[in-house]
């Protein structure tokens, strides 16, 4: 990186954190305060003044990344938005930009996005405890050997997404899910094995949970491809100003009533359905993504 590369990325990233901080302590308060509070009615009047903290502080991020790097981004949007709607957003994920690019497309046009976490991101300074003051759902990610030798791992993630999905049902809420359930590299890619030229082979399990829980009280999934014509690119990158451009394709689409909801676990032939149409889902989107690397650049959305 140059040393004008690296100065630009010093610029900036003092005054993410003085965002991040200035959001962050209200929002805390807020939070402790809603904790302590002995009725859940009364704790559901605060879920809209902490969105509007968690919605201002990703519009100042959002604001610095237009006025202070040159990345461009090209939507295709396909879809209709309530800021009261019930969604469903799927993504491919390919990098932290990911959840920059996510909340410049969707903040305050849809709920606020929560996702599920890593367990360990709990403890990362201020971020964490922000997260669990938003209701956003800890899990274990546990790998497919770790719930093999102990059944309960999955079971934990299960309940977990259960009891989520249960608040979620009360407030305007933008579920995203990460299919994949963790960046695309080329060498996961290889050792998947994964039949698709862009993307890693999906986890169907999560989406079927929360389809389960939630089906019939979601408006539509969002589903997300996002590419960069440039190469995959770092938080760094972004800052010091060297990810040119993004692209960015939104498709709404209908929630499955045949999927809404089954038992995924306990029904083979439900889980095979399940199973096909996310591969088909992500077939198409493996075909989106080929097309928009290979695209004329289209007008810019800033």
């Amino acid at each position: 990186m140059s040393f004008l590369s690296w100065l630009r990325a010093s610029a900036i990233f003092p005054l993410i954190v003085v965002n991040t901080l200035l959001h962050a302590t209200p929002l805390l308060a807020v939070a402790l305060l809603k904790a302590l509070l002995p009725f859940e009615s009364v704790r559901l009047a605060f879920n809209p003044l902490l969105t509007g903290l968690a919605q201002s502080w990703i519009a100042v991020n959002t604001a610095m990344i237009d006025h202070l790097t040159g990345t461009c981004f090209r939507i295709d949007e396909q879809a209709g938005m309530k800021i009261d709607g019930h969604y469903l957003v799927l993504a491919n994920h390919q990098s932290w930009v990911d959840i920059l690019v996510l909340q410049k497309v969707f903040n305050r046009r849809i709920p606020l996005l929560r996702f599920f976490l890593k367990r360990q991101l709990f403890w990362v300074p201020v971020m964490g405890l922000a997260w669990w003051a938003l209701d956003f759902p800890f899990m274990g990610r546990y790998t497919r050997e770790q719930i093999e030798r102990n059944p309960q791992l999955g079971e934990r993630d299960r309940e977990a997404t259960r009891r989520a999905c249960e608040k979620f049902r009360a407030i305007p809420v933008s579920v995203m899910n990460f299919v994949e359930g963790t960046r695309f590299t080329a060498s996961r890619h290889a050792r998947q094995q994964s039949p698709y030229r862009h993307l890693l082979t999906p986890r169907s399990g999560g989406v079927a949970f929360v389809l389960d829980a939630m089906g019939q009280g979601l408006n539509a999934i969002l589903d997300v491809t996002i590419v960069y014509p440039a190469g995959i690119p770092t938080m760094i990158d972004l800052m010091a100003n060297r990810l040119s451009e993004v692209r960015v394709r939104v498709r709404q689409r209908p929630i499955p009533q045949e999927l809404a909801a089954g038992d995924y676990r306990g029904d083979p032939a439900f889980r095979a359905a399940f199973q096909q149409w996310m591969n088909d889902l992500w077939r198409e989107k493996d075909e989106d993504i080929e097309r928009m690397l290979g695209a004329e650049p289209a007008a810019p959305s800033r």
